[in-house]
């Protein structure tokens, strides 16, 4: 089995901090193609969501070549799921080094069995920070209306979109879904400790069966106003 340390060195290169005039947050590497240099990113909805509406730029920043590339709305194709918090940033990459294969997700249709050991990277807005950061926790429960898990750990500010995933007894790493959310326990009037909530990668595997190539993905991006 995979030691967390083991992980964390593999996973560093697939790894971006994405921000906007808004704020900003995590992704990932999601595909990279074989024929072209366009690369797809996955990401939380609410990451870039402002952004693509009002067609704003989106800079993304590798964090294990200290790389960063500029996105204007032209440059880029975004398929944004609003209700399931899942987000795809495409667009042709000829400056960030990323490794050649993308991390496996979890099988389609699968998900993981609740109480198992689970955890996510990402950048937390503190202090102006750009440290990549673990975080881990058990899976409490899947919430199957939702396709997400609740899972008994902490996410913050800035670490929306990063990429939650297992170690297996064999084998390598599997992302299982992406952070979505931090909810406090609030009930009894002040702030608590609470949940986090992790997007399961559905919408994701949708998106890699669907595009093959910038053009064809640009002919398939829905507007803003058409967007799930």
């Amino acid at each position: 089995m995979m030691k967390w340390q083991e992980a964390i060195e593999t996973i560093q290169p697939h790894i971006v901090q994405i921000s906007t005039p808004q704020g900003s947050g995590t992704g990932f590497l999601l595909t990279k193609s074989t024929d072209s240099k366009m690369v797809s990113i996955a990401t939380a909805s609410h990451v870039i969501n402002h952004a693509s509406y009002w067609e704003e730029g989106i800079r993304i920043f590798h964090y294990a070549s200290q790389k960063t590339v500029f996105l204007r709305a032209k440059d880029r194709v975004i398929f944004n799921n609003t209700k399931k918090d899942t987000a795809s940033i495409l667009f042709v990459n000829t400056k960030i080094p990323f490794p050649d294969e993308a991390i496996k997700l979890i099988t389609e249709g699968k998900i993981l069995k609740i109480a198992n050991e689970i955890g996510w990277l990402g950048f937390p807005a503190i202090l102006g920070s750009t440290n990549l950061c673990l975080f881990s926790g058990r899976a409490s429960a899947w919430l199957k209306k939702e396709e997400a898990y609740l899972v008994d750990g902490v996410a913050i500010n800035g670490v929306s979109g990063g990429p939650s995933f297992f170690l297996p007894t064999k084998g390598g790493i599997v992302i299982i879904g992406i952070v979505s959310a931090y909810v406090p326990n609030r009930a009894t009037g002040e702030t608590l400790p609470g949940m986090c909530i992790i997007r399961d990668v559905s919408p994701f595997q949708e998106t890699i069966r669907a595009v093959k190539n910038f053009d064809e993905a640009k002919r398939k991006e829905l507007t803003p106003h058409e967007e799930k």
